[in-house]
């Protein structure tokens, strides 16, 4: 397919996080080991929560999502990624990074999303605790989640229709280690103007509604944890929300100063540093930051511990 003198592009030369041979090795292993900690952390998450009928409950089936999200969302990226590491054609196909593109999109939108359900249900747990269990019955947690999935696909499809919906037909290089989203629309030659408006649109008033319901959620958390008289129950309040709270600042921290820095040659490097930490690293630490700072969760890892020392023996 041509336009005019130009070929359309078939494929994308993805010019990795660095050219550096020797980097090369080392940077292998270390995602390696990223990716494979991250999957085991969450997969143990999920079975963990399936198991233990103590954490059948909403805030765990919202974390079991989350861990789910984890697993996709570090699954996108990753084996592309460490497959170029030891690759000298760093190549993916127009097919592919659209794919890559669209799947990236979804569950990295799941995570916004699930985050303020997530924290929407512990401003409801904490604030109204004799309400909670009418506030977040089953049927809203199951229309909650679909609300997410639904939300995700509908948000992700319209990216890719504003992006893959024009004409590549000039440079073919994108200079990241996976199919982002701007430098993809940077390439195309057709007129960007309306597409890059209906994305910030999108983004805007999605993103800044999840953003909205997460803050006011623990806007009004801290304000009850503060208005509580006997200063020895806030401790265990605060631990109830302090695992889902390092979450969030890990994923809005990263997101917001990758996405709102000023364009630069130096924020190329920093945004492929960032989209590690949040493609890998916080996927691979979701995990132990919920294990880790809460109780009930270690709870269920010794009984399940204790259990099969006790089928052992």
């Amino acid at each position: 397919m041509e336009f005019g003198n130009q070929t359309a592009v078939t494929e994308f030369i993805l010019l990795g996080l660095t050219d550096d041979p020797k980097l090369q090795g080392p940077l292998f292993v270390l995602f390696l080991l990223f990716y494979v900690l991250s999957l085991l952390g969450n997969i143990s998450i999920i079975a963990l929560i399936t198991i233990d009928p103590c954490l059948h409950t909403p805030m765990y089936f919202f974390l079991s999502n989350l861990s789910v999200s984890d697993c996709c969302y570090s699954s996108v990226i990753a084996p592309k990624m460490l497959a170029d590491f030891v690759s000298s054609k760093k190549v993916i196909s127009f097919i592919g990074c659209a794919a890559q593109s669209y799947f990236f999109t979804v569950f990295a939108t799941i995570e916004a999303y699930m985050l303020a359900a997530m924290a929407y249900d512990r401003y409801a747990a904490i604030c109204h605790p004799l309400l909670y269990p009418l506030i977040i019955n089953r049927d809203v947690c199951i229309l909650l989640v679909t609300t997410v999935y639904l939300g995700a696909f509908f948000t992700a499809a319209v990216y890719i229709g504003c992006i893959f919906n024009t004409s590549f037909c000039g440079p073919n290089i994108i200079d990241h280690f996976y199919c982002d989203l701007m430098p993809l629309m940077n390439l195309s030659c057709s007129d960007t103007f309306v597409r890059r408006t209906v994305i910030f649109s999108v983004v805007f008033s999605f993103g800044l509604t999840c953003f909205v319901v997460t803050l006011a959620s623990y806007v009004y958390i801290v304000a009850a944890i503060l208005n509580i008289r006997t200063t020895v129950c806030r401790p265990k309040v605060f631990s109830t929300c302090g695992s889902h709270l390092a979450v969030v600042s890990l994923f809005y921290g990263t997101s917001l100063f990758t996405y709102l820095q000023i364009p630069s040659r130096d924020s190329v490097t920093q945004n492929k540093v960032l989209s590690v930490f949040y493609t890998l690293v916080n996927p691979m630490l979701n995990p132990l930051i919920y294990s880790l700072r809460n109780e009930e969760v270690k709870g269920a890892v010794s009984k399940c511990l204790r259990a099969k020392i006790n089928f052992i023996v």
